[in-house]
């Protein structure tokens, strides 16, 4: 399968667009039209260019407002089709997309429609080119790719086909089904796009937020599993609009859309039964450490505070300078070794969490996905401590760890000498890990964790931070063990921007802790004289009156537990003081509760805000 992508994805100049697409390893684009007009060169000059770069020019697009215009617009748009014709000899294109006519000036007779696409069809034969036809979502008269098929059925001409939008199609909620109806060899091209689940004019939603597959809430996957039903053989290919894309880098966006066309192609293969070209996405994913980058003037502070969280020094690297840390199931590391990667995280980044460790059933698959999907491996150092545990970048240039589930405790036994310190919690598990990437990238890290470990969005809702507004995505593995919070922010006052800034880039912010019992866990932890967040008394006065009699409402007071609740169950939450302004900690107790407690979030981020005693909290 070949994979292409409309230049009007990308940002930049024309001939910045095509480096890009070359470079990321797209077999090749479709022209559009404006961006042609822009450029300088002239068509043979970009068939040239294109042919250097080994690229093909799959589509040109689009041709707009043909059919059925009355009285003297017919001809001039005839004429219009015959300069494109001649254009597309010089660019050395054999397709163009025809999109259904939007003019208030157009017929929606139905026989005139077919003579015109069928004289439009005898005219591309002569030149050598196959017109597409594609039902615009906000066409006229043609918005439905079930009646534009009926169109070109009814033009029957070899020269005439159907192209197929993912956007066009599911953003009506057009059955994919009923994409079985036609032909393989009918269908002159595919473009894809996903987008979020949004209520708003369909071009507008068009024009500002299609991403790519993998990024949004459409089942672009169950669509091109239809089309590759129907035999179809030609390429898959990218048309996206999306305000961030023009405002970000071309390279990295390209690299991301045929990552995006890998993903897809691949769920719709599974979906056929067919035989991929890599490994399924690991059943379970389950976090086994949390590595903390810190120096020496840090780590006395940073392990004091996991001990007043209930936290015991548990284990001693043989030849590092590197303890871990148990409470529970939880695992923590704390490395001050003064070379090597966690030192220039720390260097780099400050104290912060530099890597995290999952637990999968076969890493070697999951190495295999990262491999076909491009992502960066992280640099394994050969020295006599380290053991063969794989690793790929992840967000913010940390590093995912990635260890068999039947081999991760042979893996501190043989790197850590025991301490025989038990911890004073012992029911603790990972609830889910925080991450705070720039907005610009919000969609890329969502097309990360979805094609490489197969997270699924969970319930999704946007928090206010007192400075402004934070986007929120809550992703979850299929078993429920991994769940990762991705948040960003344009608003340079907000916690999450000001945590990009001091950072130099993205990273894990907070990590939450789940215990069965947080009442009593809050207790010890008061009791151990933990750094916990204060929460206004005005935020558990408004609580008794929005929910009523909650049995434990004084001890929520008491010990500074938020509460929030759900059809499925309940939610409480506990928070602990930022450290050196870079991730704090929490703690959370679930009853059937699949939400993050997003109704919370603006009362403890303004807690966050106005809680400054000293140096060390934000």
């Amino acid at each position: 399968m070949k994979f292409g992508i409309a230049t009007v994805s990308l940002s930049g100049t024309l001939e910045n667009k095509l480096h890009a697409a070359a470079a990321a390893g797209f077999d090749g684009v479709e022209i559009f039209e404006n961006d042609l007009i822009a450029s300088p060169l002239r068509p043979r000059e970009v068939r040239r260019m294109m042919e250097d770069l080994g690229l093909t020019c799959q589509l040109y697009q689009p041709f707009r407002d043909f059919e059925g215009m009355p009285g003297t617009l017919r001809q001039r748009a005839l004429d219009r089709a015959a300069a494109k014709f001649d254009l597309m000899g010089e660019l050395g294109a054999d397709r163009i997309l025809v999109c259904s006519n939007c003019s208030p000036q157009s017929l929606g007779e139905r026989m005139r429609i077919v003579d015109d696409l069928a004289e439009l069809a005898d005219m591309a034969s002569r030149h050598g080119i196959v017109v597409g036809y594609e039902a615009l979502a906000w066409g006229r008269h043609v918005f439905d790719h079930r009646d534009a098929w009926a169109i070109v059925e009814a033009v029957d001409h070899v020269s005439l086909g159907i192209i197929l939008d993912s956007f066009h199609s599911l953003s009506r909620a057009i059955p994919s089904e009923s994409i079985r109806d036609i032909p393989g060899d009918r269908i002159a091209y595919v473009q894809l796009a996903d987008a979020p689940r949004l209520e708003m004019d369909l071009l507008y939603w068009s024009r500002h937020f299609r991403n790519f597959p993998g990024q949004g809430g459409l089942d672009v996957a169950g669509y091109v599993a239809e089309i590759l039903r129907t035999g179809y053989q030609g390429p898959l290919s990218l048309e996206i609009f999306n305000d961030r894309f023009r405002a970000w880098s071309a390279e990295p966006i390209a690299r991301d859309g045929l990552r995006s066309l890998r993903y897809v192609h691949d769920e719709a293969q599974r979906r056929l039964g067919q035989v991929p070209a890599i490994p399924a996405c690991p059943e379970r994913v389950v976090p086994e450490f949390l590595e903390f980058a810190v120096d020496e003037e840090q780590r006395p502070r940073l392990e004091a505070m996991l001990a007043s969280l209930g936290f015991a020094h548990t284990g001693t690297h043989r030849t590092k300078r590197v303890n871990r840390w148990q409470a529970g199931s939880v695992n923590l590391v704390v490395n001050v070794e003064q070379s090597g990667f966690p030192h220039s995280y720390n260097l780099t980044h400050g104290p912060s969490i530099c890597a995290v460790g999952l637990k999968v059933p076969d890493h070697q698959a999951v190495v295999a996905r990262a491999e076909f999907f491009g992502v960066d491996k992280g640099a394994q150092i050969e020295t006599p401590g380290n053991l063969d545990v794989p690793a790929i970048r992840g967000v913010g240039g940390s590093l995912i760890y990635l260890m068999d589930e039947d081999k991760a405790a042979a893996v501190w036994d043989a790197e850590f000498v025991a301490t025989g310190h038990t911890a004073p919690v012992t029911d603790l598990t990972f609830d889910h890990l925080a991450t705070v990437v720039q907005v610009d990238e919000f969609l890329s890290w969502q097309l990360f964790w979805r094609s490489l470990f197969g997270l699924r969005e969970s319930v999704q809702a946007d928090v206010i931070d007192p400075a402004g507004l934070v986007l929120s995505l809550p992703l979850e593995s299929v078993d429920g063990a991994t769940r990762i919070t991705m948040n960003a922010s344009d608003a340079s006052g907000t916690l999450s921007a000001r945590f990009v800034s001091k950072g130099f880039g993205g990273g894990y912010q907070h990590v939450a802790f789940a215990t069965p019992d947080l009442i009593a866990t809050a207790r010890d932890l008061h009791a151990r004289g933990a750094a916990l967040l204060p929460i206004s008394a005005n935020y558990h006065d408004d609580l008794a009156a929005r929910m009523g009699d909650i049995a434990v409402a004084e001890d929520l007071r008491a010990l500074g537990i938020m509460y929030d609740s759900d059809p499925m169950g309940t939610y409480y939450q506990l928070y602990s003081r930022a450290f050196d302004k870079m991730f704090f900690f929490e703690f959370v107790q679930r009853q059937g509760y699949r939400g993050f407690g997003a109704y919370n979030a603006s009362f403890r981020l303004a807690s966050q805000e106005q809680f400054k005693p000293n140096e060390h909290a934000l």
